[in-house]
């Protein structure tokens, strides 16, 4: 396996604001702290006071790994961050079933990835990669699904509530289907084995999901924190308090909105009066305040402000932030100086900015995760045939073909030699018809208008002709576009890791290690003999 290299700006695949951050737009600096560079690092690392409880934290992870056996790496991780010299490196995702589209393996790795080249850089510090749960996100249908090129498994269910406390009974048959799947390719039976353990041996999606990403990640190091915790939410329950007395963040995440969206970029996220939900199992409602009480949408539970502070102080466990305080209080209980996620949240966390400062926590450096695309032997078998670039690749269908005609198709098919020719002739023939009569000009004109559409339509069928002598070379185009984009959708966000890794085993992995960059702001292709 090799790595090279595309500018992000090349793939046509990535937003506006993405491409404008990276390449330091001056009008977005009001909305982030610090440059995502090592330079950006280092000032969050000499600027970070964090206000979190360390040994908190540790414990709850101690907890929440105690039924799981896992490395070393992953044991020392958990251990060091009791220590003040540790700071954690974050991503996040959603709980999808299997671990979901590609670029969730992307985020990981790129975590890790920047962990180790800090670790590398400040050896008297230690850096710990972390994959936030999103534990707490209730859109079942968003999770419940995975896609292996033609074919689409979906968990179905009728479980509502946080995803994080789904019961995995019903996820069985999904599961047989996958592993059918994977047939037999060199890594199957390891990879099906992990899924088979996570699936019905953990009974709740989260304690699933931690064991099967566990088993990917645990000789790297990844620590896999559940923020769904009572003791962590206790920490963060003075900025819930100010969230539903004050409920200031609204107003706040309005203006920054507006700014953005008048210097041309779009909005990511809508606020709330209130930004938070009420949490309990099968049930996660937003709150809203309606003539002086606090109801829990579409139920019958109703709090006055005494009752749901004191709601708030019994059972800190029951509010769950939403994307608007999320990532407070993600910056809250950990020391963290880098949040690594897609175009999409990058942009987002920028719409928050003003709701760090009003409560006061730390602002990490925001990075864009690595992005790859896993370029196998057959699709370039076909891109050597064509000869295309690492760039040819993203650009559109029509664009390709009409490139590859042009740089192949014989000159027999163009009449301009002869189109040239032919008009000095008929340039002649009009000069001569106006000496002997006048009225015999716009004659000859009219003629020359039709010779000429004649010639432009033979010259089309020409073109035409050659173009289907090549129909094998044109259909490699359809071919390489269909392996590398399937449904037309970039490959990284449709895609599975479990195939691949069933043919490839943990040398992929390895190899996306190897290859990610974090800080070089480039799309990496990893071509796989």
């Amino acid at each position: 396996m090799k790595a090279t290299y595309v500018s992000y700006k090349d793939t046509h695949s990535f937003s506006k604001l993405s491409l404008d951050y990276l390449a330091g737009e001056p009008s977005l600096y009001p909305f982030y702290k610090f440059k995502p560079s090592f330079e950006g690092l280092e000032e969050a690392l000499t600027n970070r006071k964090f206000k979190g409880n360390r040994l908190i934290l540790k414990e709850v992870l101690l907890k929440q790994y105690a039924d799981l056996e896992t490395s070393d790496a992953v044991r020392s991780n958990i251990e060091k961050l009791a220590d003040e010299g540790t700071y954690t490196i974050t991503t996040g995702h959603q709980l999808n079933i299997f671990t979901g589209p590609l670029y969730f393996i992307y985020k990981i790795v790129s975590a890790i990835k920047l962990a180790a080249e800090l670790a590398a850089k400040y050896p008297h510090l230690s850096f710990v990669p972390i994959y936030w749960m999103a534990s707490e996100d209730h859109d079942f249908l968003e999770i419940n699904h995975v896609n292996l090129g033609q074919k689409k498994i979906t968990w179905e269910d009728s479980q509502k509530g946080a995803t994080g406390k789904m019961s995995t009974v019903g996820l069985l048959t999904a599961l047989k289907e996958f592993q059918a799947y994977l047939g037999l390719e060199p890594f199957a039976d390891e990879i099906s084995a992990w899924m088979q353990e996570a699936y019905t041996n953990y009974p709740l999606l989260a304690d699933a999901t931690r064991y099967f990403v566990n088993k990917l990640f645990e000789s790297y190091g990844l620590v896999i924190l559940n923020p769904d915790d009572a003791a962590l939410k206790r920490l963060f329950s003075p900025i819930l308090k100010a969230e539903l007395v004050a409920m200031k963040s609204h107003s706040m995440v309005e203006e920054t909105t507006n700014q953005l969206v008048d210097l041309g970029y779009k909005s990511q996220i809508h606020p709330r009066e209130i930004n938070l939900f009420y949490l309990q199992n099968g049930l996660r409602e937003r709150i809203e305040y309606v003539n002086g009480r606090y109801q829990v949408n579409h139920t019958s539970i109703n709090f006055n402000q005494t009752e749901i502070l004191q709601e708030l102080e019994l059972h800190p466990e029951n509010f769950s932030p939403n994307v608007v305080l999320r990532p407070v209080y993600q910056e809250l209980i950990l020391p963290n100086i880098a949040y690594i996620g897609g175009a999409a949240e990058v942009a987002y966390w920028m719409q928050l900015k003003a709701v760090f400062d009003l409560y006061e926590v730390d602002f990490p450096v925001l990075l864009l995760r690595n992005s790859a695309l896993l370029v196998e032997s057959r699709a370039q078998t076909l891109l050597n045939k064509l000869y295309f670039s690492d760039t040819d690749i993203f650009a559109p269908r029509e664009e390709l073909i009409e490139k590859w005609l042009n740089n192949n198709i014989e000159d027999t098919a163009s009449l301009t030699a002869e189109k040239q020719a032919l008009q000095q002739i008929l340039t002649q023939i009009q000069s001569k018809a106006g000496e002997i009569d006048a009225t015999l000009v716009y004659a000859t004109k009219a003629a020359t208008v039709r010779i000429e559409k004649i010639i432009g339509q033979i010259e089309h069928k020409l073109f035409k002709a050659q173009k289907n002598n090549h129909a094998v070379s044109l259909n490699h185009i359809d071919s390489f576009k269909n392996i590398l984009f399937p449904q037309q959708h970039l490959q990284e966000r449709y895609l599975n890791i479990v195939p691949f890794y069933a043919k490839y085993g943990p040398h992929l992995i390895t190899q996306l290690y190897k290859s990610f960059n974090p800080l070089a702001a480039q799309f990496t292709l990893i071509h796989i003999p």
